[in-house]
């Protein structure tokens, strides 16, 4: 089943994602970092954007997976309105007219899973559930690819929110490996929670 390597395939990348982080934090004998600061940041923000890469791409495969006639890891099978002749052809249809199609935009996942899949199933709920979160991974990831003055003052701007208080100058590594007081427990770190968010969110849809 397509689907289920799809998902296999994106659970790969987080344990990839995590052991890049665990990584660049160990320690030696007396308990110093192995990194230097410098690189413990850019290691880190770097596993981050392989995340972010990572849903995209199994966004990308699982909605060909159900435009191709998968069924979902529990055995249903989608209403779908499309039979594309191969999977690049399923590609092509989802990019239609455009240079291409932006998977980080969760309202054009929505969309395209309603046009080509009866009420947008399995896509529609588990999205929904999580367009907070996505619209914040994308704040970090814009924030990663090109500290503005615009991405700098929405990167501050969400620090606030998740953290309770005003967090000028923060960087990205700094908000990812800060405690998450939104999470129960405070022990999970903020980029722990996103990973885990869009965990839950893709075996909800591989499953249906």
């Amino acid at each position: 089943m397509a689907i289920t390597q799809s998902l296999a395939d994106f659970h790969a990348s987080l344990a990839q994602c995590n052991s890049l982080i665990a990584s660049a934090h160990r320690l030696d004998a007396v308990g110093s970092n192995l990194f230097p600061q410098r690189d413990r940041e850019q290691i880190t923000v770097a596993a981050f954007l392989n995340l972010f890469i990572a849903w995209e791409e199994f966004l990308e495969a699982s909605i060909t997976d159900f435009m191709m006639g998968d069924a979902t890891m529990t055995g249903t099978n989608p209403v779908r309105f499309v039979a594309p002749l191969n999977r690049d052809h399923s590609n092509k249809m989802i990019v239609h007219t455009q240079r291409y199609f932006d998977y980080s935009n969760h309202e054009n996942i929505r969309r395209v899973a309603k046009l080509y899949f009866s009420s947008g199933y399995p896509f529609e709920t588990p999205v929904i559930s999580i367009n907070a979160e996505l619209a914040e991974l994308k704040t970090i990831r814009n924030a990663c690819a090109h500290l503005s003055s615009t991405t700098r003052t929405a990167l501050e701007s969400l620090s606030t929110r998740i953290l309770g208080q005003p967090q000028p100058g923060i960087s990205v590594y700094q908000l990812l490996m800060t405690i998450d007081p939104r999470v129960p427990g405070n022990a999970t770190t903020v980029y722990a929670a996103y990973r885990d968010k869009l965990s839950a969110a893709a075996t909800l849809i591989a499953q249906g």
